[in-house]
């Protein structure tokens, strides 16, 4: 498939700081991608590279254009909704309407009018006047109404009560994604989004910790419910972590065959969540962190 952000070695210093330490991407085109990692990660300055908003070291294309040299053409394809209201305070709604109309050939201002209606947006109202979640909206609307190849969230729904939250997912699942476009989500709320993607990447300290498709987690990772009797015969065979879980103790493997753990205890596919913390707590154990 298509690879529509391939990054090769992307690096990025802040003064002595570094950012990003040479991340390998291949997100592929049609996907929906869970971004994800702890605070100073890496991943709102991996944004930034993917958005031209930032310089870095490596190789990246989106879109099949170099950010640092074509941002103004890159933008034609691509769209972002930030953690931060963007949208000017002074501004009407009909008025960013206006705008977006004007600076962006692919706007569809019916498609966008169309959304609108079904929300208590009032056309007249200024920026500064809505609530969070109706900024969110209003700028879900504007967004949801330009035909572009790729869009990029950066905790879009911060701040946002759950009838919020919920609602901008289910828009963006239904209303926007059709197959063909890409969206990139980088968010805390992982359990939000979990049903949602097609594809997880985690990164911790501007590295690449998991980069694979969601199918790809039951494949290679599995989660045992191990019975007290057989914890020392499970624990010979090295899980990356462990948790207590309802009285018992539960094992998470990776790249282990199911049918050689079925023998400890019940087996599961673990959650995002629960494989994130694994992931990143091994990958310190391994590295003396």
């Amino acid at each position: 498939m298509e690879a529509i952000v391939k990054a090769s070695g992307l690096t990025k210093y802040y003064g002595k700081f570094k950012a990003l330490d040479g991340i390998d991407l291949a997100i592929p085109a049609g996907a929906i991608i869970g971004l994800i990692g702890p605070n100073g990660a890496g991943k709102t300055t991996t944004l930034k590279a993917l958005l031209g908003l930032c310089n870095f070291e490596g190789q990246l294309s989106v879109v099949d254009r170099d950010p640092r040299a074509a941002r103004h053409k890159l933008m034609e394809d691509v769209c972002f909704i930030a953690d931060v209201g963007i949208l000017p305070k002074w501004m009407k709604v009909w008025q960013a309407l206006e705008y977006v109309a004007g600076v962006h050939p692919r706007f569809d201002r019916v498609k966008a009018e169309a959304f609108l209606a079904t929300t208590e947006i009032q056309r007249h109202s200024r920026i500064k006047a809505l609530s969070k979640g109706m900024v969110t909206q209003l700028h879900l609307a504007l967004v949801m109404a330009i035909d572009v190849r790729l869009l990029v969230l950066d905790e879009p729904t911060l701040g946002l009560d759950i009838i919020y939250r919920k609602e901008f997912y289910d828009r963006l699942l239904n209303d926007y994604y059709d197959g063909d476009r890409t969206v990139i989500i980088s968010t805390h709320q992982v359990e939000e989004i979990e049903t949602l993607l097609t594809h997880l990447v985690f990164i911790d300290r501007g590295r690449t910790v998991l980069d694979l498709p969601m199918t790809g987690i039951a494949d290679q990772f599995v989660e045992v419910l191990v019975r007290s009797e057989d914890l020392e015969e499970a624990m010979k065979l090295q899980p990356i972590h462990t948790r207590n879980l309802l009285g018992k103790k539960a094992c998470l493997f990776e790249n282990r065959p199911r049918s050689e753990l079925a023998r400890f205890g019940e087996l599961h596919t673990p959650g995002v969540s629960d494989l994130f913390v694994a992931k990143l707590r091994s990958q310190k154990l391994r590295e003396g962190v």
